[in-house]
């Protein structure tokens, strides 16, 4: 894996944010395949040629092709600049061997997956009641996620952006605000923090949330 420099990932990642987010594709196999250029390509403009090379020797409709890669690259880089914020901080241990799922970093020895997350309008309340009930807007997440290769019941700490705007996705790029809430977390907590959600039959799982607002 490349070195990261989060201050360099947050400069490409805003570059995105010029345009607007589309999705008009289920995410599925083919395209994934199709797209695997996203995790060694930080440059906006180096992705952008790369995009336009691998529509063009598959043949798929271009622009939906092209909001699909965008978009994974965003959300990729985006989930590794954070994960890295979190691994630079003492007591936290990045995944040794990244083949293994479900986890990405040990948090005084515990095992936890990290997911940033716009703040949903299918949760059906507003953001201050989401503050007040966290328990629910956590339980709300384990039970609407993707249902792919990811989906699983484990510990994880949930980053929810909210922009007073509505545009919560383009907080994924503002990368030093939340490494300004992630570091002070970190630092002052520990995963005795966290909730522990019965999830599933015999195992308890952690989880809490880190919110990111403007």
């Amino acid at each position: 894996m490349v070195k990261l420099d989060i201050s360099y990932i947050e400069n490409e990642l805003k570059k995105r944010c010029n345009l607007p987010y589309v999705w008009n594709r289920k995410q599925n196999d083919t395209w994934d395949d199709a797209t695997k250029i996203i995790y060694k390509t930080m440059s906006w403009e180096t992705l952008l040629a790369q995009i336009e090379e691998q529509q063009r020797e598959h043949n798929f409709p271009a622009q939906d092709f092209f909001n699909y890669a965008i978009n994974r690259w965003y959300n990729f880089w985006s989930a590794q600049a954070v994960e890295k914020i979190f691994t630079d901080l003492p007591g936290f241990a990045p995944n040794p061997n990244p083949v293994e799922d479900h986890y990405d970093f040990r948090w005084l020895g515990e095992r936890i997956d990290h997911k940033t997350s716009i703040f949903p309008k299918g949760f059906g309340e507003n953001y201050a009641f989401a503050k007040a009930h966290k328990t629910q807007l956590i339980q709300w997440f384990y039970k609407h996620q993707s249902t792919g290769q990811r989906f699983h019941l484990n510990n994880r700490l949930f980053i929810v952006v909210h922009d007073q705007n509505g545009e919560h996705w383009k907080l994924k790029s503002e990368i030093a605000l939340i490494k300004s809430i992630i570091e002070p977390y970190g630092k002052q907590k520990t995963p005795a923090v966290m909730e522990v959600l019965s999830l599933e039959k015999g195992k308890e799982t952690m989880a809490d949330i880190i919110w990111v607002s403007r």
